[in-house]
Formats: C-alpha cells, sequence, structure tokens
C-alpha cells in the first residue's frame, strides 16, 4: 500500500505540472484520474472518478487572477483511495467510489489555498527574472524556471502523499463499520453526482430551461439502475 502511495505522489505531481508548465490538458480530472488507475490497475475507478470530477468544477476557468480549485489534486487522490481501499476491501463498488469523490473534494480546495502561495512566490521569481534579463544574464533566467517548478513538484507531491497516507487507510478503517443507511446513502450519492455535474455544465451553457428535464430522465434511469442492479 505504502510503495502505491509514494509512487502516486510522485506521477500525480509530474503530471499535475501541466498546470503551470506545458499546459497540454493532461492535468485534466478526464485525463489524470484514468491514468492514476491505469497505474494501478483500476482504470474503471478512474475513468469515472475523472468524469464526475470533471464536470463537478467544470465552470470553475482559470481566467485572469481567478485560481479556481485543483481538480487536478482532487482527482489523483480519489482515484487513489478508491482504488488503493478498494483492493483493501475486495473491490471497488459505486459506494467507495462516492466516498472517495466525496473526501477528495476538500484535497481539491486545500490544494488551491497552495497554488496561490505557489503563484505569489513564481511572482517574486519572475520580478528577480526580469532583473536579470537587465544583466543578460540567462543562466540565471534558467535556474528561477527550473526553481518555480521543482517547488510546485514537491508541494504536489508532499500534499499527495499527507493525503493519501490519511485517506487511504482511513477509509479501509471506517467503510467496513458503515451501517445499511450509510451504504445506501452512498449508493444514491453515487448516482446523484453525475446529475450534479450535468446540472453544472448545462448552467455555465446557459441552458437553465433543460436542466429539470436533465434531472427528471436522470432520476428515473438512476432508479431503474437500482432496482434490476444493472
Amino acid at each position: 500500500m505504502f510503495s502505491e502511495i509514494i509512487l502516486i505522489s510522485v506521477c500525480g505531481s509530474l503530471l499535475c505540472l501541466d498546470r503551470v508548465f506545458i499546459q497540454a490538458m493532461i492535468s485534466r480530472p478526464i485525463v489524470i484520474a484514468p491514468a492514476i488507475g491505469f497505474f494501478l490497475n483500476n482504470l474503471y475507478a478512474g475513468l469515472i472518478i475523472g468524469a464526475l470530477i470533471e464536470l463537478i468544477w467544470i465552470d470553475r476557468l482559470q481566467i485572469g487572477t481567478y485560481i479556481p480549485p485543483n481538480d487536478s489534486i482532487a482527482a489523483v487522490v480519489a482515484t487513489s483511495v478508491a482504488s488503493v481501499a478498494g483492493s483493501h476491501l475486495g473491490r471497488v463498488s459505486p459506494e467507495i467510489i462516492a466516498l472517495s469523490v466525496l473526501v477528495a473534494i476538500p484535497c481539491g480546495l486545500l490544494a488551491k489555498e497552495l497554488d496561490v502561495i505557489n503563484v505569489k512566490y513564481n511572482n517574486m521569481l519572475s520580478d528577480k527574472a526580469l532583473e536579470d534579463a537587465k544583466d543578460v544574464n540567462i543562466k540565471a533566467i534558467e535556474r528561477k524556471n527550473y526553481m518555480g517548478l521543482i517547488r510546485v513538484f514537491l508541494v504536489y507531491a508532499l500534499f499527495l502523499l499527507a493525503a493519501q497516507m490519511v485517506l487511504v487507510p482511513s477509509v479501509i478503517w471506517l467503510y467496513p463499520k458503515f451501517n445499511q443507511t450509510l451504504l445506501t446513502a452512498l449508493s444514491f450519492t453515487y448516482y446523484f453526482l453525475p446529475l450534479l455535474g450535468i446540472a453544472v455544465a448545462i448552467n455555465m451553457l446557459k441552458l437553465r430551461n433543460a436542466i429539470p428535464v436533465v434531472c427528471a430522465v436522470f432520476l428515473v434511469v438512476a432508479v431503474l439502475l437500482e432496482i434490476f442492479h444493472v
């Protein structure tokens, strides 16, 4: 378990660098969660979690000075918790996936605060790089670019390590103690989260009149799936 946590902390941090470096959409939840799921031999959980978190925060775009919740970190944590804890508990059930998403969402909000600190630090490096540019000191400018990347990588890696070290054992210990009422609530949450994400996406597209129709259709489908155990 601990080797998996360390592996995901390093790989997840590298993939999250796409938020500040290459920006090739690799860090989007719909991409990074399946990648983490692949590393943990649970691609299915990664696909489901990536789609859920992508929809939940699809309207939070990094525009101008606004820094959105770190959905990349949340996706990595949720996929890791679901896959690692699920493997120890026997299988990755819908209830475990729902629980993993719920406990990972606060991690995305906390990581946002770390992003704010990183941006302030990088702004300081940028100001110093401008001074180096006046002196035509190319090597110093390169070093500052590397320092910024290394700092972001280390912050993300340590945060992922700490989050997994707390959440994975907690879910393994706590989940078997849940009674049937809590398990049923998690089951309904599993079906509700896509509905919430679709509502957010529709609201972002300004199609508010379609929300009641989509909600009604989704609830009917979810009830049928639950009744027939599809």
